[in-house]
């Protein structure tokens, strides 16, 4: 019986570090996506978190129906590189429940003009953001996010 309970604790020890492994592989290949959002000017970036999403990749933010492709995500995040030179998406959490890796996260930065119609005049800001990456095959399918962009445009626009 000591024996069984022994082999039983090893098999159990043994699937629990493979689990570990593969969800620090998971969690790995998800910051390259904020990597890619602390740095949305860099190319070498920008292929990284290429090689970390399917080609049909899913960027959903709202409740409008309309999906962003990568392609076009690419696309809006190299205004953002220009818009907010400085700006850095640092991860504060990250769990993962399977196939998900939820991320909170704190994006900052200083925009050199307006803003979604606001003109920060050199201000900074500071806002939280929670995300819901669902990977299939060691590679982002779909992200689901929320950022607080309208306490950015509070912090921006405060006296």
């Amino acid at each position: 019986m000591k024996k069984l309970r022994i082999t039983l604790a090893s098999i159990a020890f043994a699937a629990a570090s493979m689990t570990t492994a593969a969800f620090a592989g998971d969690k790995d290949v998800v910051q390259t996506f904020y990597d890619y959002l602390s740095n949305p000017s860099s190319a070498s970036h920008a292929e990284t978190f290429k090689g970390s999403t399917v080609e049909g990749w899913e960027s959903i933010g709202d409740y409008s129906g309309k999906i962003k492709t990568r392609d076009q995500f690419i696309g809006q995040l190299g205004g953002f590189g220009q818009l907010i030179p400085d700006m850095k998406w640092a991860v504060e959490e990250m769990l993962q429940d399977g196939n998900r890796v939820i991320v909170r996260s704190r994006a900052t930065g200083t925009p050199n003009g307006p803003m979604f119609g606001v003109d920060g005049k050199g201000k900074s800001f500071d806002i939280m953001t929670i995300d819901i990456h669902t990977l299939e095959d060691d590679k982002i399918v779909r992200t689901y996010h929320v950022e607080d962009w309208a306490g950015a445009l509070q912090q921006l626009s405060a006296n």
